[in-house]
């Protein structure tokens, strides 16, 4: 399974990207062999079985901190997010192609507003958030549309009355792009198109099946970043309309990570704390930045949000549970003594 983390310029995006693949822990065998450089290992974070089995744990693909299973996952950070991308305008032909092979995507947006549609600083304006999160849905079920319009009326003559057919078809057509015949059934299904053959489906009705499409295989996860610039009643409104937002500090989350990572502060990601070492390192401008985070972030939101978002992507929109293989169902060991040694 792997993430699309997607955004225009100056969401904080890359820093997501940069907080939530930064961990300071040492794990025995690398999950990825091969990683590209927009393409890290972020962890979903589950309460681990060797809390309920009352055992020690030697994990071997992931990690065990205070009963807490951090598992790995791909993520991969996908540039090109501008208006008109679908028609291939400025890394359009990359974008999509990257979000092709997305299971999932997580839309970084600029919660405060304080940036245009292609990531510019606003000054004396401001954006409506929801405005890029149409906008990305636009691209993506246009992009879908556009595919599937090239041979839409043949496979509508070839597939008439027989529903089956048309589901094999329609999924042949997009293989590519990660949609199987599932998300083509449900979609028809969400859409109520069941009762109509695929040649009467007026435009209204291909663009309602194109969008259902795209839920059912490319679900969408806001992370409402720049939280403590926003206003909570943009945050609110989204949540009145439906829209799946968490609202992260994404700058936040890789200042308490960095500070982890050099031994400053004991963090674990989605943690509503942290407790500070005690020893020489922190400086008195280190200690100012853990206060800010502390009482603007901490204190009134709980978490920074982006292990929330990693943890909703899958468990939620994905619908992912936790296994653990193992060969000794008695004593939860593999083959060499690892007591629950992976966790997927």
């Amino acid at each position: 399974m792997k993430i699309g983390l997607i955004g225009k310029p100056n969401t904080g995006k890359s820093t997501f990207f940069n907080a939530c693949t930064l961990l300071n822990v040492n794990m025995a065998n690398y999950p990825f062999t091969t990683i590209e450089p927009s393409t890290g290992v972020a962890y979903v974070r589950t309460s681990c079985m060797c809390k309920e089995l009352e055992i020690e744990d030697s994990p071997v693909n992931s990690i065990c901190i205070d009963n807490q299973r951090l598992i790995p996952i791909k993520i991969v950070d996908i540039a090109g997010l501008v208006p008109g991308a679908s028609k291939g305008r400025g890394l359009g032909n990359k974008f999509l192609d990257d979000i092709r092979q997305a299971d999932v995507l997580i839309h970084v947006i600029d919660l405060s507003g304080k940036t245009d549609e292609e990531g510019r600083i606003l000054t004396n304006e401001k954006r409506d958030p929801i405005k890029d999160i149409t906008m990305i849905e636009t691209e993506l079920d246009n992009w879908i549309h556009d595919i599937i319009n090239k041979d839409w009326d043949q496979i509508g003559r070839t597939s008439i009355g027989d529903r089956k057919k048309f589901i094999d078809l329609l999924s042949n057509k997009l293989s590519g792009l990660s949609i199987n015949q599932n998300h083509i059934s449900n979609a028809i299904n969400k859409t109520e198109l069941t009762t109509k053959n695929t040649t009467e489906f007026s435009s209204e009705d291909k663009m309602r099946l194109v969008s259902e499409l795209r839920k059912q295989s490319k679900p969408i996860v806001i992370a409402g970043n720049k939280m403590d610039l926003a206003e909570t009643e943009d945050y609110d409104r989204m949540r009145d309309l439906g829209i799946e937002i968490i609202p992260t500090a994404s700058e936040a989350e890789l200042l308490l990570r960095r500070a982890s990572e050099n031994d400053i502060i004991q963090y674990i990601p989605g943690n509503i704390g942290f407790i500070i070492n005690e020893n020489e390192k922190i400086t008195k401008q280190q200690m100012k930045a853990l206060e800010t985070v502390n009482k603007q972030i901490l204190e009134k939101w709980g978490t920074t949000g982006v292990q929330r978002v990693l943890n909703f992507a899958f468990f939620s929109l994905l619908d992912m549970i936790t296994v653990y293989p193992v060969e000794d169902e008695n004593k939860y060991t593999n083959k060499k003594g690892n007591v629950l040694p992976d966790a997927y």
